[in-house]
């Protein structure tokens, strides 16, 4: 994940399941919003939340708002060119552009935006050990669950040390795979099995050794994380609330443009 323990800001000390949640309810608002007019405030305050309150340099967001900006551009091109509508501005060979179809497209790019958004701001203000200890405790989820799973995410790279090992090893032994099919699936055996084979083990080791230590539910555990709830989880849920309200009322009260529903034009 992309978090830094070095840059900090009052979104650190929310409770991740907050953050989640908050996160979720979002994402199914954003999905039955069809006024483009309430996306682009909405969008706007998304992106001053994520570059004022993740904490990390400005650049370095911006840098990171890149891949989603290409989102919005390809998806909102993808329906602009060959969606349907009754005005006409364009029209050559098989690319066809309205008036409904560009702001249809304008407002399925905002609302892919507005989920990479989202998920910029959580994966840049969470820590992941805080957000399954959160789980734990917040959410009851079982700690062979959370554990195995931040296991896993502890042995990735060690995978790719073993990938380069192998890597090496097979230089140093002469091997060379072609470039052709034929060779995409010798590479395929020489790498796969043996690291699948060790990661068998490795998994069958820990499973024992957590097992051993009863992450089986059959004892109340104790942790190490004190996870709990703060002011800055009321501060957000009651920011959260001004955006997507603030946001809807500018966008039907002081509208962009005349179009209200994309899906009932054209």
């Amino acid at each position: 994940m992309l978090y830094n323990s070095t840059y900090t800001s009052w979104l650190h000390r929310v409770n991740p399941v907050t953050k989640l949640l908050l996160m979720l309810a979002g994402i199914i608002a954003i999905l039955f919003i069809q006024n483009v007019n309430v996306m682009f405030p909405l969008t706007a305050a998304l992106i001053v939340l994520v570059l004022a309150g993740s904490g990390h340099p400005r650049s370095r967001v911006m840098l990171l708002m890149l891949p989603f900006l290409f989102v919005f551009f390809s998806t909102s091109t993808s329906m602009i060119f060959f969606g349907k509508g009754s005005t006409l501005w364009w029209h050559w060979g098989i690319v066809q552009i309205t008036r409904e179809s560009f702001y249809r497209g304008i407002h399925v790019g905002l609302r892919a935006l507005c989920f990479g958004l989202m998920g910029l701001l959580f994966v840049l203000t969470t820590r992941p050990v805080l957000l399954f200890y959160s789980l734990m405790r917040q959410l009851r989820l079982p700690p062979k669950y959370a554990y195995g799973f931040m296991a896993s995410v502890r042995l990735l790279p060690l995978i790719m040390s073993e990938f380069r090992t192998l890597r090496q090893a097979y230089k140093v032994k002469g091997v060379q795979v072609s470039k052709n099919l034929n060779g995409m699936m010798q590479a395929l055996h020489l790498y796969a099995i043996p690291l699948l084979a060790q990661s068998i083990r490795r998994a069958q080791r820990i499973a024992v050794a957590m097992e051993a230590r009863r992450f089986n539910n059959q004892a109340d555990r104790t942790y190490y994380y004190r996870i709990g709830f703060s002011k800055a989880d009321i501060i957000l849920i009651i920011c959260w609330a001004a955006i997507f309200l603030g946001s809807w009322l500018l966008g039907w009260h002081l509208p962009v443009i005349s179009i209200t529903d994309v899906r009932l034009n054209g």
